[in-house]
């Protein structure tokens, strides 16, 4: 993978991964904001619009008419919170023009659609169309009120709603009804706006195409030529420093037949460097089927249906889940803590070390192998203001010493217990 990038406007970045693996072209569009209360839900909701239409292509079937014309490319859209930043993702993926019947200028096309999709939306009396307004409100209101019909998500979800109470992270990303009552196609519209002018803007070309051509059509966009510069409005991830006065015990009541066990760990990494440990340190936890979790929770006392956990470097926190009979709540929970406590008395051994790096390092080599991944890597460190390759992640992973897995356990917390039960 060979990555570049450059500042074509303050405020907004083109990104360019050179590669010949794929038969395919990724173009991608980010917008970052921080994470807020008052906007969260109107986030969730512009993306969904803008898939709806543009003032050239007025209509969703129109668009994805003229993606049937580009042999078939496909658009897709969604939204994320990465570290505190909330993010606006769009997605346009063709065919590479080497493998067109004929020479056509498909890249041309494919970064014109984009954007304007994005920076250039249908229009109507000084608002969004009013029917598009009414239909994603619909559906956004269905995607909120269906988060409890999957309950391991949600039980997730509802760890981190009261692990970062009041807090960015805290907020669900899709936002919440009650706020869908007060936007109208104007006031959405008007926020739009404010959006597309103060928000991190990140363009991602990833494919065989030459830097400079690339460069030039994104520049000479009419949509990129109407940007304002910005000095862009997000949240740099980085060492997030915690202090935890006592473990919160959160238990909630519904009709399941499983319980859903989620223990919410806050890892205190000293620096940049311990993300490299805790990756270690999680993956001899609970990341595969080796791991202290699944072994001795699931295998050896037959406690849970599933068991494992995954660390969330952004935020640096390590989330346990564990889906147990619910009569065995109190000895499943002992359990876990035991194996948080072996992991600070360093009751693992090397082989449990030598293994978690080969699980982390097949996870990383596997990122260049999807295009998408690869963006997304490349994105995430943007956000981090800085630039680690994957083999120099690799190359951190594997320096990482017994000594340093004990000293981050012993650094390593429960902030917040959830269990959902009957």
């Amino acid at each position: 993978m060979q990555y570049t990038k450059n500042e074509i406007k303050k405020g907004v970045t083109l990104h360019y991964i050179n590669t010949n693996k794929f038969k395919t072209n990724l173009y991608a569009v980010f917008l970052a904001v921080p994470l807020d209360r008052k906007n969260v839900t109107k986030n969730a909701l512009v993306t969904a619009i803008l898939r709806r239409g543009t003032n050239n292509i007025k209509s969703q079937d129109l668009i994805n008419m003229k993606l049937e014309e580009m042999y078939g490319a496909s658009f897709d859209c969604g939204i994320e919170k990465t570290g505190d930043n909330h993010v606006m993702k769009f997605y346009l993926e063709a065919v590479n023009e080497e493998f067109l019947p004929e020479k056509e200028e498909l890249t041309k096309k494919c970064i014109n659609l984009l954007f304007d999709i994005i920076f250039n939306p249908l229009i109507e009396n000084n608002g969004f169309k009013k029917e598009y307004v009414d239909g994603e409100k619909e559906h956004l209101k269905q995607i909120i009120e269906s988060k409890i019909d999957n309950k391991r998500a949600y039980s997730l979800e509802r760890c981190i709603e009261e692990m970062f109470k009041d807090k960015p992270y805290g907020l669900y990303r899709y936002g919440y009804v009650e706020d869908l009552e007060t936007l109208t196609p104007q006031n959405l519209y008007e926020y739009y706006i404010d959006l597309i002018n103060r928000g991190k803007i990140d363009i991602f070309v990833s494919g065989e195409i030459e830097k400079g051509s690339i460069e030039n059509l994104v520049k000479e966009n009419e949509e990129i030529k109407k940007l304002k510069e910005r000095i862009a409005d997000y949240k740099i991830i980085g060492v997030n420093e915690k202090n935890i006065e006592e473990t919160k015990t959160i238990e909630e009541h519904m009709q399941v037949g499983q319980g859903n066990l989620v223990i919410g760990l806050n890892v205190n990494k000293k620096d940049q460097n311990s993300k490299f440990v805790a990756s270690v340190y999680n993956a001899i936890l609970g990341g595969g089927a080796n791991s202290k979790l699944f072994q001795n929770v699931r295998e050896k006392e037959s406690l849970a249906y599933t068991a494992g956990s995954t660390y969330k470097k952004q935020k640096d926190t390590i989330f346990i889940r564990c889906g147990i009979e619910i009569a065995n709540y109190e000895k499943a929970l002992n359990t876990i803590k035991k194996q948080l406590e072996d992991m600070k008395q360093g009751n693992f051994t090397d082989e449990d070390i030598e293994n978690s790096k080969k699980l982390i390092t097949e996870s990383i080599v596997g990122i260049s192998s999807e295009q998408d991944a690869e963006i997304t890597y490349c994105y995430s460190q943007e956000l981090a203001n800085e630039f680690i390759t994957l083999e120099e992640y690799i190359e951190g992973v594997n320096k990482v010493s017994k000594e340093e897995i004990i000293d981050l356990a012993n650094n390593t917390l429960i902030d917040t217990i959830y269990f959902l039960r009957d």
